[in-house]
């Protein structure tokens, strides 16, 4: 009777907005991803104990339940990890003011024309109070803000190029300088949002529906979606994404099994022989220069992205130009400058706490498994993860000398390549097309795992560079 009763008082509110010439907003769209079938995440309702605590938690600190969150929840323990992190960069104590960090969230996500997390921070930034004139362009923010450019810039697209003298410059303007403490709360911002930004075109995060580009106010047709869902890239149909019969494509089995095999394989010739010092560098360089040229053929439209552009300078500037003109990545020797040797306590010290959870959160990212790949059980995954995470750290430039990098050539193939490049490199630019195409027989909670890897791998390769330079100034 309770629910009759709830049920009549809603259509009668609907009525009476209907009379009023209220237009109610519907999502455009259907579910948290546009790559993933709505039908396949993790409904709110239906989840276990730990999520719903997390998605009271999320709820209670961003006041939302937003989309990001909706696809992480696959990978519950990192998810809580990764809000922890957010909740204490944005509103715990720190050396930035809370408009400040919001502002610094738009501008990293701004250089990927990353719409949806600048809607969310341009929403933030104003309810604590920001200056809405600031959202005009970055040439309104204080001086010292602008500053911030061109770090921004070189940490999204090149950061090998920074150097100490960079960080002087802004720890040295007098008047519009940043302090040590400061400056490290904005670099893990910027990296922190970078990242995020690859997470959100990697998983086709859908807009918010209270967001532009997230909801519409043509009603329903029919058959529960018109034309212009279609257009957006929203199919109604999700079967497209099964067999016609409903079964496994043998082809996709056979891939499986045979990355498998490979596994096995490098397993035991590392057990019967390692590679001399001389022919892993020779490795590491060649994967390096090769990892420059992989890119996609297709030629297709990415999401639409709303004009963004004006939060931050020099479009032009990106990794296509750098890679396009063969300019030389110098190598990053991971055993002269670490996370765990050099980063972590740098950030520790600077800005207490912060360092910890990040460590916690690269550990979780790294070392999360749940022994299966696509239909297989206890399956050592280890190998796997490794090649992915150094991949991503060879396009950079970081080696690791023991390892050895042939193995990425035989576990990665070229669309998984193209994929993880895209997403680390040029997020703005993946497609459904490229998430569908690799590994194409696993599940989707495996390929967001994929989508954590690349995260964490991304965010820690541009704070090695930038708190090599500070180290650097400060010694």
């Amino acid at each position: 009777e309770r629910a009759s009763r709830e049920l009549l008082e809603g259509y009668a509110a609907s009525l009476t907005c209907k009379e009023l010439g209220i237009r109610i907003p519907r999502p455009l769209g259907h579910g948290p991803s546009r790559f993933i079938p709505e039908k396949e995440t993790i409904q709110v309702g239906n989840e276990d104990a730990m999520m719903h605590t997390l998605f009271a938690d999320s709820f209670a600190t961003l006041g939302r339940l937003d989309n990001v969150t909706l696809v992480m929840v696959f990978h519950p323990q990192y998810l809580e990890s990764f809000l922890k992190t957010q909740h204490y960069l944005l509103q715990m104590d720190g050396p930035l003011p809370l408009h400040y960090r919001h502002y610094i969230g738009i501008m990293a996500a701004a250089r990927h024309q990353c719409s949806y997390l600048v809607n969310l921070h341009v929403n933030d930034f104003l309810h604590v109070g920001g200056d809405p004139k600031w959202l005009n362009g970055l040439e309104n923010a204080p001086q010292k803000l602008q500053n911030l450019g061109e770090l921004n810039k070189m940490l999204a697209h090149r950061p090998w190029l920074i150097t100490k003298e960079h960080i002087e410059q802004l720890l040295k303007t007098e008047e519009n300088s940043w302090s040590l403490a400061e400056l490290i709360h904005a670099v893990v911002l910027l990296t922190h949002y970078h990242s995020l930004a690859s997470f959100t075109f990697g998983c086709g995060i859908s807009p918010e529906i209270d967001c532009e580009g997230g909801h519409t106010f043509r009603p329903p047709s029919v058959s529960n979606y018109c034309i212009c869902d279609i257009t957006n890239g929203y199919h109604g149909v999700d079967e497209i994404h099964a067999s016609p019969t409903g079964s496994i494509p043998v082809k996709s089995v056979c891939e499986v099994e045979a990355l498998m095999e490979k596994m096995k394989q490098l397993q035991e010739c590392r057990d019967e022989e390692e590679a001399s010092q001389e022919e892993m560098a020779t490795r590491f360089e060649r994967e390096k220069r090769e990892s420059m040229f992989v890119c996609s053929s297709e030629d297709e439209e990415s999401a639409p992205t709303r004009d963004v552009s004006r939060h931050f300078e020099d479009t032009s500037y990106g990794y296509k130009d750098f890679s396009r003109h063969g300019m030389h990545v110098p190598t990053f020797r991971v055993q002269d400058y670490s996370w765990e040797d050099h980063g972590y306590s740098l950030v520790n010290r600077l800005y207490p706490d912060v360092g910890q959870l990040l460590d916690e959160k690269f550990h979780i990212a790294y070392n999360l498994t749940y022994n299966t790949m696509a239909m297989h059980k206890d399956v050592d995954t280890s190998m796997l993860r490794r090649a992915i995470w150094n991949y991503i750290h060879c396009m950079f430039g970081i080696r690791y000398d023991d390892y050895d990098y042939g193995e990425i050539n035989q576990l990665l193939d070229r669309s998984f390549k193209v994929y993880i490049k895209t997403v680390v490199c040029t997020p703005e630019k993946t497609t459904k097309r490229m998430y569908d195409s690799f590994w194409r027989q696993f599940e989707h909670s495996e390929k967001v795992h994929v989508n954590l890897l690349l995260v964490e791998a991304r965010m820690q390769a541009e704070l090695l560079y930038a708190l090599r330079a500070i180290t650097r100034y400060m010694t």
